[in-house]
């Protein structure tokens, strides 16, 4: 029983068990390596072996409130997904579209992607992209919606800044996480290029779902946010 395991715990394993469990709930993933931009390396994730030790126990909890927790081993990343289709999260159209073209240089890079399973790119990258694509109208954005759009995916541990500064408006040096894999799958990605085509018929201020757990409208996995 969940109840017998838990109690079973040391209270100073019951008081990280709560703290990894609540980040879950907030972050939807938690990627094995963090990235260290003070020490400029990747490193283990401490949170990521906690939840590892307790796998099975958080799992049996997060199942009984409706909520499917699942390891991907060989990319190293776990994901919190609601199976009701609930606590979904909207991201507006150019954050989006940001994490659409992510998504494609992820594909375009993941070969000679480090053994962490990461693609260093950068801001200028990724905006650079998104005009060859047409998806800028004019072929302009500003740094209110790069800042935004980078400081969402952070949050959901999709990327990373490589940066101990704050989030530059300029722009910064940031590593894609292999947590994209499970927002966009790969069967999404064969689909991308005309999602986009679609997208940029959409009237300006449009925004997209990304919530549908089995990518049947957009391809894209739920973002499981907690009190959203």
């Amino acid at each position: 029983m969940w109840s017998e395991d838990y109690e079973a715990l040391s209270a100073y394993e019951k008081g990280e068990y709560r703290r990894i469990a609540n980040h879950l709930l907030a972050h939807t993933y938690l990627t094995k390596y963090s990235y260290q931009p003070a020490k400029q390396m990747t490193l283990p994730n401490r949170d990521y072996q906690i939840a590892s030790r307790f796998y099975d126990l958080f799992k049996e909890y997060f199942s009984v409130a409706g909520w499917q927790l699942e390891n991907d081993n060989i990319y190293g990343f776990m994901s919190l997904i609601n199976i009701h289709d609930n606590n979904r999260f909207r991201m507006d159209q150019f954050t989006t579209l940001f994490l659409y073209t992510c998504r494609l240089i992820y594909e375009e890079q993941r070969e000679q992607a480090s053994s962490f399973h990461t693609v260093p790119t950068s801001t200028s990258d990724v905006v650079q992209k998104m005009d060859a694509l047409g998806l800028l109208k004019n072929g302009k954005t500003t740094q209110k919606e790069r800042i935004e759009a980078q400081r969402t995916l952070a949050h959901f541990r999709l990327i990373e800044k490589m940066e101990t500064t704050a989030w530059d408006p300029e722009g910064n040096r940031i590593l894609i996480l292999p947590s994209i894999l499970a927002v966009i799958t790969n069967q999404g990605i064969n689909d991308i290029i005309l999602e986009l085509e679609d997208l940029k018929m959409e009237p300006d201020g449009g925004e997209e779902d990304l919530s549908d757990p089995g990518g049947e409208t957009d391809d894209t996995q739920s973002l499981g946010v907690y009190n959203a």
